[in-house]
């Protein structure tokens, strides 16, 4: 199947799976136009409302999703038998990608500064309430630096739950899923009940997501309600930022990691994967794509042995392309209301933004739920920047789709290495050619 083919299969399962979420997207842009601000203040006012109330349920969600996907992730890499073998270079490999992935949006949020052409549509004295909400928490944290190190240990986590300070709590919920990692058994009834609170809440989450096109169609109605069609240009840089990321990943970083820790080739690995991609495109889903997944890389030649641990961990945990669209979204909006972030803060967003990843559901629109957790680091919630959001609201779906083929991909780069180290791959297989056949 040629390049062309692959691509347009790609587009069409995309907008088919996704068809809502564009069509909420198209209505909000015409009713917009139709129903300007000065002219409907009543019908803006609705607009507004309800894409304050997608924007808080959403919010609603991120301390539970949260918690129990650390708990669960943790608990269940110590209590893996593979651990001692594969578990150290899966974290070492994912660390580098990760880490590569968020200084890059970093990097391109910081030169190409997509915010500032969005300054325009912010209200200004929201804008300037904001920056002193900022600032005043970035000088705090200069004067204060050891009573901040300090405060990141809670003496109650409790109350750092109940005032949502997500850096203490990740903290101690680290620590106490480690613990749990190592008492064997006997915490199979804490991580069941944890198990059942990600489970819940994931069921939330889809809940959420049913929200996601009226939700959109609210966001994009208001701000076109209330600055026209123009608001677009706002965020051209924005997604241009984005694609250029994920391309430096796609081109530079995960063939690098090929040829640097592994023999495998780049060509033939992203040839073996690419039914896995296409669906990770038009699904926008990384869970959706696991089983896919796993049948490319088995079928190709990695043992199933490092598929069954790498791939699920993989497809649960790392999410490099969520945390560079996350890095480059914080920075975005910071632009956009005009705060200018020190490099001690942007270090800050970065870490958070793995962090963040990591425990995001690997369904589509997550992304977006858990850079709460990231604002919630430099003193903002998605509340405070209701018009920023409606931006990435109104490109997130084309966004997911792209950062979830990034993800995918990492998946397959970091197993197809691990298995080239512990010489689990067939390579008289996966360089056979007639076995580069469709599976889908």
């Amino acid at each position: 199947m040629g390049i062309h083919m692959q691509l347009l299969i790609a587009i069409l399962l995309g907008i088919k799976r996704n068809w809502h979420i564009f069509a909420g997207l198209i209505l909000g842009v015409i009713c917009g136009i139709l129903f300007p601000q000065n002219q409907y203040p009543f019908v803006h006012k609705i607009f507004v409302l309800i894409g304050q109330i997608f924007i808080n349920t959403i919010q609603m969600v991120v301390i539970p999703l949260v918690i129990s996907a650390i708990v669960i992730g943790i608990s269940s890499i110590g209590d893996n038998k593979q651990l001692a073998k594969f578990g150290k270079k899966m974290i070492f490999y994912y660390t580098i990608i990760t880490v590569a992935a968020v200084t890059i949006g970093a990097l391109l949020g910081v030169f190409m500064r997509p915010g500032v052409g969005a300054r325009e549509f912010i209200n200004p004295d929201i804008a300037q309430e904001l920056q002193g909400v900022v600032s005043g928490m970035m000088a705090d944290q200069q004067s204060h630096l050891a009573q901040i190190l300090m405060g990141l240990i809670p003496k109650n986590p409790f109350h750092a739950l109940s005032m949502g300070d997500m850096i203490p709590i990740i903290i101690f919920v680290v620590i106490f899923a480690i613990a749990l990692s190592k008492i064997g058994e006997i915490n199979r009834p804490v991580v069941s009940f944890f198990e059942s609170i990600f489970a819940a809440t994931m069921k939330v989450t889809d809940w959420i997501m049913y929200l996601a096109a009226p939700g959109i169609f609210a966001l994009v109605a208001g701000s076109i309600s209330s600055y026209g069609i123009s608001i677009f240009h706002g965020v051209g840089k924005y997604f241009l930022a984005i694609v250029i990321g994920l391309l430096i990943q796609f081109m530079v970083v995960y063939p690098l990691m090929l040829i640097t820790f592994s023999r495998v080739s780049v060509a033939k690995l992203y040839g073996a994967i690419t039914e896995a991609a296409m669906v990770a495109f038009g699904t926008a889903s990384s869970s959706a794509t696991l089983p896919l997944t796993i049948t490319c890389c088995e079928k190709r030649g990695i043992s199933s042995k490092i598929c069954s641990f790498v791939l699920p961990l993989g497809a649960t945990l790392s999410m490099d392309g969520t945390a560079m669209a996350q890095t480059l979204a914080v920075l975005f909006l910071t632009q956009a209301y005009g705060i200018e972030l020190s490099t001690l803060a942007i270090v800050q967003v970065a870490f958070l933004a793995i962090v963040a990843s990591s425990t995001c559901a690997g369904i589509p629109g997550a992304g977006l739920i858990t850079i709460a957790l990231v604002l919630n680091g430099i003193g903002l919630t998605p509340e405070q920047m209701v018009v920023g959001f409606s931006f990435l609201f109104a490109l997130d779906r084309i966004a997911d789709m792209m950062r979830t083929t990034a993800n995918v991909t990492s998946d397959a780069v970091v197993a197809a290495i691990i298995a080239d180290n512990a010489n689990e791959i067939n390579y008289e297989l996966f360089n056979n050619q007639e076995i580069q056949k469709d599976i889908i």
